[in-house]
């Protein structure tokens, strides 16, 4: 609890502050009580609280002398159009301030009230960079979530969109919003999403990614992950409208989304804008597109190095020439080409953009046409290569993954061959169907098999037929969700 004395309560928060040059304490009188005004530079729009706060309480006729009537007076009567919240504790009155808020303190009163005149800066509503449509919204989330949660808001007009606010990390107090619908989202879904926010025990959270791994399993050791990252508005809303939560937190442009399922990385806001047949041809690009960057270098290895039978005579007679001339075994080459080909990629993704075309060109010299004529890679392992990095970006939410499985179907196909392949294709459905996110199956609807779901899996069917009946996430096929009044053992 606060205490009565101002003096006591100033010099709490000039102990915490401890001379901190954005903290700002304004004393003045209110008809001869003493009273103070905190705020944090840059933080609060200093117009609002001159305007809105200052003029009024100084220019006002206050007649009461008693504190506690004379702060509910200028709370109720002189600063009644300001958005305004009472405080009792320290805490309170710390987080209020540390969001921008700014805080009345009068002497004699052990409350004190904060005032909504946040005016600190923020990167404007832009294009998403990472999620692009042709035809859908050009809005991308923003760092402040208070915008995020108006963009959801602007496209879901119903009262049963609820937001639900916390506040993790012991040191950073980062903001975070749960958003779901509440006729929608399983009772038992919601509660578990609450309980890992509520059991995140961090210092600092300074983005989604922090606790991205806590909203699953801790004993997982799961490649993929069940929980999905969105920087479109739409697309969040099309996810809330299935029985999803969404995770927004404070100070970064991404918003979680769980369950998220193993299907939904082939699916993207287009498909849901074009007409079905074209969709449905895009659904199967990707399909094919994953596989593709996944296994064929590690094919291409293995047929090479232990059954060349299995490819075209002409053919094999091209990369038999090619590796004639090149120093290492085609394991060894492709995986030197792969990794190089990841340090040009992350390299392109840190510099500074300017210089982005210079790393471009580097890239395409030295490892493109350089290695290629001084025999130090075969042309058509590095063809392979380049087809499968591109072929992962078709699917840019599972690119780690692709990354890290493509390295190692590469050894097992040099070292195993085929036998290599098929084990490490069992190993990865094996480990997709194994996987539970929040009691509901990773690859359902696909494992356990549901027809009435493939209408928006391997095909997108028309919106005749996707409107009627809207397939909720917590009755997927395989679905272990209990009644609201149970509690899982498993959280």
């Amino acid at each position: 609890m606060m205490a009565a004395s101002l003096k006591e309560n100033l010099n709490y928060f000039d102990t915490q502050f401890d001379g901190s040059a954005d903290f700002v304490m304004r004393k003045f009188e209110i008809t001869g009580t003493d009273a103070a005004l905190l705020t944090l530079e840059g933080m609060v729009n200093k117009q609002v609280i001159a305007q809105g706060i200052m003029n009024p309480i100084l220019n006002g006729t206050i007649l009461e002398q008693d504190p506690v009537k004379k702060f509910d007076y200028i709370c109720n009567n002189t600063l009644a159009t300001v958005d305004q919240t009472a405080v009792d504790t320290y805490d309170a009155a710390m987080q209020k301030l540390m969001n921008g808020f700014a805080l009345l303190a009068i002497d004699g009163c052990i409350r004190m009230m904060a005032f909504s005149v946040q005016g600190f800066s923020f990167r404007g509503i832009s294009e998403p960079q990472n999620e692009v449509t042709q035809r859908g919204s050009r809005e991308g989330f923003v760092e402040p979530f208070l915008i995020n949660m108006s963009m959801i808001r602007r496209r879901m007009h119903t009262p049963k969109l609820k937001f639900e606010l916390f506040t993790i990390g012991k040191e950073s107090k980062t903001n975070i919003c749960i958003c779901y619908l509440r006729d929608t989202v399983s009772p038992e879904v919601l509660n578990r999403v609450k309980k890992r926010i509520k059991d995140v025990q961090m210092e600092t959270v300074l983005a989604a990614g922090y606790i991205s791994h806590q909203m699953v399993r801790r004993s997982s050791h799961f490649i993929f992950t069940g929980v999905g990252l969105s920087e479109r508005p739409d697309t969040v809303c099309g996810k809330i409208a299935e029985g999803r939560v969404a995770v927004i937190v404070d100070g970064t442009p991404n918003v979680l989304v769980v369950p998220h399922l193993f299907v939904e990385n082939f699916q993207s806001f287009d498909d849901y804008a074009f007409r079905p047949f074209y969709a449905t041809f895009s659904r199967w690009l990707k399909f094919f597109s994953f596989f593709l960057a996944v296994f064929l270098p590690g094919f291409y290895v293995s047929a090479t190095t232990f059954h060349p039978e299995l490819m075209p005579e002409a053919l094999m007679l091209k990369i038999a020439q090619a590796e004639a001339t090149t120093p290492f075994p085609v394991m060894l080459e492709a995986i030197i080409i792969h990794f190089l080909y990841e340090i040009m990629r992350e390299a392109g993704l840190r510099v500074p953009q300017p210089l982005s075309n210079a790393v471009s060109i580097v890239g395409a010299l030295v490892i493109g046409e350089t290695a290629v004529n001084s025999g130090l890679v075969g042309a058509p392992t590095l063809m392979v290569i380049a087809l499968t990095a591109t072929a992962s970006y078709v699917t840019p939410n599972m690119y780690g993954p692709i990354a890290i499985m493509r390295f190692a179907f590469i050894v097992v196909g040099g070292t195993l061959g085929f036998w290599g392949l098929a084990l490490g294709l069992m190993v990865m459905i094996i480990n997709i169907c194994s996987e539970m996110v929040y009691q509901i199956p990773f690859s359902a609807p696909l494992s356990p098999f549901n027809l009435k779901s493939m209408r928006d899996v391997l095909v997108r069917a028309s919106w005749r037929v996707l409107s009627k009946d809207v397939e909720l996430v917590q009755n997927m096929p395989g679905s272990d969700i209990k009644n609201a009044d149970q509690k899982g053992n498993e959280l």
